[in-house]
């Protein structure tokens, strides 16, 4: 294993809502993870990569716009030119519009919206071992 990790977090706004209820499209968390990908090649290999395919995808929780989603991935094996990752989503901070129009909690323990694994590729050719 390499242990290369990468997190970013982010809110989820109101154009990343595209269903009723204020409900954040799943591909969403797809995204996040691709950019973490991009990190993580970059961190390697000192090259962006190209995404080749997700193994497996859960999406476990909803996400709803006004949400903050901190979205982690590592390398957890590297072969010659592939690079496979694994990601995870959780909500950390949720809005409480309930309490008035802009207040919101941190999650006491956060809470798991989206799993997924895939491959990256990082052609020999622009392996720059950034290592």
């Amino acid at each position: 294993m390499s242990n290369v990790k990468a997190v970013i977090r982010l809110r989820m706004s109101s154009h990343d809502a595209h269903y009723g209820g204020n409900l954040v499209d799943g591909a969403r968390m797809l995204g996040l993870f691709g950019d973490v990908a991009t990190e993580l090649c970059i961190r390697l290999d000192g090259d962006e990569g190209l995404f080749r395919a997700y193994d497996s995808v859960e999406f476990l929780a909803p996400v709803y716009a006004g949400d903050f989603i901190e979205a982690e991935g590592e390398i957890i094996q590297v072969g010659n030119t592939s690079r496979k990752m694994r990601f995870e989503a959780r909500k950390v901070i949720r809005p409480r519009a309930d309490v008035n129009d802009s207040a919101a909690d941190v999650l006491a323990e956060p809470v798991v919206v989206c799993r997924a694994s895939g491959t990256c590729v990082v052609p020999k050719d622009k392996q720059r071992g950034a290592r």
